[in-house]
């Protein structure tokens, strides 16, 4: 891991098989050595074939499924719908429009399924692209679905709570969506948690800022903390962080920053 190994903390890449430049950027920095997790987001088109990237790795990194209401992908599949939409179900009973959990549990099941299908395995960990499994409905569904198909080795499931030197505003409304809740909801269903979130930022600022956060991250880094990042190969078109991606491979893999 270098300069960012940490034994307190799992470096997540997340959104594999969102594009090509994601998939092989992670794939590539797992291979190094340099991150200890990711998550896929199962609904891509990609994840079909991508799968076989991360296979070789198994055992030697957590892989996992990034729970999607958010992306086009999910919007394409029927369930999905913009990060606003979601904030705002969240806060309503699902008797007003908020998420029910029976149609949340057929949701996670379906993207269970899929990941299974293509990893040949159960996942070692469980989040959310936009921290979506956190919200109302969402994490009563999430918990039912894995007591219900991973009673003897239940995956790890990731808490978007901010670390106390980095309760910055972006990362408290994220932990306001629901952290504690679901914290308690897996404690009760005794399903490992990470307690901690931390590499929370606005994708700007270039590839030297990168380096500088990174290591304020896994400096203020609490024990159980995962530091997530979005790696990639190459801003490929359409994607909104598509730049950040680029640097942030760069800095992880020791190539920049300083």
């Amino acid at each position: 891991m270098g300069d960012w190994n940490n034994q307190h903390v799992i470096i997540c890449a997340d959104d594999f098989a969102y594009n090509a430049a994601c998939s092989a950027g992670i794939a590539q920095l797992a291979t190094n050595g340099k991150i200890h997790a990711t998550s896929a987001m199962v609904l891509s088109p990609r994840w079909a074939s991508d799968a076989a990237l991360l296979k070789p790795l198994r055992g030697r990194i957590s892989v996992g499924v990034h729970l999607d209401w958010t992306s086009e992908f999910a919007i394409a599949a029927g369930h999905g719908m913009g990060l606003g939409g979601a904030i705002l179900r969240n806060w309503l009973p699902a008797a007003l429009g908020g998420f029910s959990v029976d149609a949340a549990r057929r949701v996670i099941d379906a993207q269970l399924d899929a990941f299974e299908a293509h990893f040949s395995a159960p996942p070692d960990h469980i989040d959310g692209h936009q921290h979506i499994q956190q919200f109302a409905g969402i994490r009563q569904a999430l918990v039912q679905a894995i007591v219900a198909r991973y009673p003897a080795s239940k995956p790890w499931l990731r808490i978007s709570n901010p670390v106390s030197q980095e309760k910055t505003f972006k990362a408290q409304v994220i932990s306001a969506q629901g952290a504690s809740k679901l914290i308690a909801l897996a404690t009760e269903a005794d399903i490992p948690v990470r307690p901690y979130l931390t590499g929370v930022y606005n994708f700007t600022g270039g590839a030297d800022a990168y380096h500088l956060r990174l290591a304020q991250w896994m400096r203020n880094a609490s024990q159980g903390a995962v530091l997530m990042c979005h790696p990639a190969t190459a801003a490929e078109p359409g994607d909104a962080i598509g730049a950040a991606r680029v640097w942030e491979f760069a800095v992880l893999s020791g190539a920049t920053g300083k």
